[in-house]
């Protein structure tokens, strides 16, 4: 029997970037936290971040609207700037399946 061997490297994909782009908007909420609806953008951050959008990313779009909505009634404008990467990233997401790219 054998072992399987841990990978030396890793492919990048849009799928990470866009993984990156949520956690980067998450630590900017953190790091601001305090402003009106900071918490209520956490939570749902972190549900665009579950598995469930994940595997769902129309849900993961409905949510990042939602996401949008709430940081433009009240967010810092870094807050609001990471907003626009994460949408960027989603976009380059759906082009990439579009273009049947493997994520």
């Amino acid at each position: 029997m054998g072992f399987t061997k841990e990978p030396t490297g890793y492919y990048k994909t849009a799928l990470s970037d866009l993984q990156g782009a949520w956690c980067n908007l998450r630590e900017t909420v953190v790091d601001n936290f305090g402003f009106p609806n900071s918490d209520k953008l956490l939570f749902h951050i972190d549900e665009a971040m579950s598995w469930e959008c994940v595997r769902n990313l129309k849900l993961m779009k409905e949510t990042l609207l939602l996401v949008r909505n709430i940081a433009a009634q009240s967010a810092p404008e870094d807050v609001n700037e990471s907003v626009e990467i994460v949408t960027e990233s989603l976009e380059e997401v759906f082009s990439a399946i579009a273009e049947g790219e493997c994520l």
